[in-house]
């Protein structure tokens, strides 16, 4: 199992079973904060024969493979929490050039309390330009207390079967608001860079179609990688099932996913060419199809400017008449929680440790199973988030309604967002076009350079927007809805 687990975290617990007593107990004497639960860390070795075996549990139990990111999860967490509070703890101020550039590095102890830099630390935490991503924040209406209360409560969420997939995750707030996703090197660095031009676009356009962004960081444990992680809004509801998905770039290369998946994954992202087949439309009337291309070309601007591309459109769609009835997010999402056992036998088990609270927290979400969030003791929001009602297109229940030739509402909502937007049009890309344009038609592939992305992208979204025979039976079966309920 050790071969499939990235090398800053340790699931097995082979090296206990050839241990003797002695090194058993010199562990138990030495596990300080810089080997405590999620240290999991590799110790220096200066041989391949030292290196083969350094992978060891220090403290509790194997953490399963499926886990292999919830403990790390959980520093990441609470390094929001530390960095988040700090920063607001001060009195707002006008933005200065620095801002954009500043980058404040913290020790932290198992109890989350800041160090020293010369100590022997749990985790490390470097938070990027916090009074940045403070601002924007606050533009997007995200009020901190419920921001931090929503990120560092006491579970997180995750599609199932999706943790540990690549050596990277994809992980939900407790209230499905906010999504913490990991970034490469390279994304984390360009988006430094766009960094200021970012800003003033969410600045300029409240209601940008870009998915917005609040918050960049890393963590590192000792001897591990460096987990550079983003903080974003999740462009799909609480409170709503999002019966289909679509993922619109605009090409055509690969951008099919098979029927049977369609049929049977209830978490299939489709692409452009099942939008296709399906014969899809986005049903916008006039005054809403002119507000949406506005504000789309505005983005799409923005990040051909910035030499970004395959970027994509993120279309989720919610059936008004089905509404929730098929409990879709109740069967997708898996929580993991520890539970109220789990935690008392760990808080007995290190109870003379100086960290026990801690380290007994910790142990019990290594122990949690993770499970499907409609049997469990948990639910998500039942009412649209607050700061949903203050922007264009999420003003109706959260999400962007469908509209007849009238401009008269259909029984359809739309949750609509530009993601992806990190790809630069550098050298690699560049290579990337001449090669697939080698084997294929050079205007169909997704890697083409930003300016002729964008004119594409345009072109596909707005020859997408009209209305057809299924928009006319929605509007005959919407009509027929509002008489049986204006009769009974």
């Amino acid at each position: 199992m050790s071969a499939e687990i990235p090398n800053h975290l340790i699931l097995s617990d082979q090296s206990q079973q050839n241990q003797t007593p002695h090194h058993s107990e010199s562990i138990k004497r030495n596990s300080s904060l810089k080997h405590s639960i999620t240290s999991i860390s590799i110790k220096k070795s200066h041989s391949r024969k030292r290196q083969s075996k350094a992978l060891e549990v220090l403290i509790g139990t194997p953490i399963r493979e499926d886990h292999v990111h919830y403990i790390l999860m959980l520093n990441m967490l609470n390094g929001i929490r530390f960095s988040v509070t700090r920063c607001n703890a001060k009195e707002m101020r006008p933005l200065v050039p620095e801002d954009f550039t500043a980058k404040h590095k913290i020790a932290l102890d198992v109890n989350n309390n800041e160090l020293l830099p010369s100590s022997e630390y749990y985790y490390k935490f470097k938070d990027y330009a916090p009074w940045v991503f403070r601002s924007i924040r606050e533009m997007c209406k995200i009020d901190t207390t419920d921001y931090l209360m929503s990120l560092t409560d006491k579970y997180v969420l995750s599609e199932l079967g999706s943790p540990g997939k690549s050596g990277s995750f994809f992980y939900y707030s407790q209230d499905y608001r906010f999504i913490i996703k990991t970034v490469h090197h390279a994304e984390h660095k360009y988006l430094l860079k766009i960094l200021k031009n970012y800003y003033e676009h969410i600045k300029n356009n409240p209601d940008t179609l870009i998915c917005k962004i609040y918050g960049l960081h890393r963590v590192k444990i000792p001897y591990g990688k460096k987990i550079h992680f983003i903080v974003m809004a999740n462009i799909f509801p609480p409170d709503k099932d999002i019966h289909v998905k679509y993922d619109l770039k605009g090409s055509k290369i690969g951008r099919f996913i098979p029927t049977e998946e369609e049929i049977n994954n209830k978490l299939a992202v489709l692409k452009d060419l099942n939008w296709l087949k399906n014969e899809k439309k986005l049903y916008l009337g006039d005054k809403k199809r002119e507000m949406f291309i506005k504000q789309l070309e505005k983005d799409v601007k923005f990040l051909s400017d910035n030499n970004v591309m395959d970027y994509s459109l993120l279309v989720g769609c919610h059936n008004m008449t089905k509404g929730n009835q098929e409990n879709i997010r109740d069967t997708t999402l898996s929580i993991i929680e520890p539970n109220p056992e789990s935690l008392s036998k760990q808080s007995a088990m290190v109870s003379n440790h100086r960290n026990s609270k801690a380290i007994a927290i910790v142990r019990a979400f290594a122990e949690s199973n993770p499970v499907a969030l409609g049997p469990s003791s948990s639910s998500l929001p039942s009412d649209t988030p607050e700061e949903r009602k203050h922007f264009a297109f999420s003003q109706d229940e959260g999400g962007f309604q469908a509209t007849d030739e009238n401009n008269e509402p259909l029984p359809e909502l739309y949750f609509l967002g530009i993601i992806d937007i990190f790809t630069n049009y550098n050298f690699a890309k560049r290579c990337e076009t001449m090669f697939k344009s080698l084997v294929s038609d050079s205007k169909t592939i997704s890697a083409v350079n930003p300016k002729f992305y964008a004119k594409r992208f345009l072109g596909f979204i707005k020859s997408q927007i009209g209305h057809d025979e299924n928009s006319n039976r929605m509007k005959n079966l919407n009509k027929r809805n509002i008489r049986r309920t204006t009769t009974s």
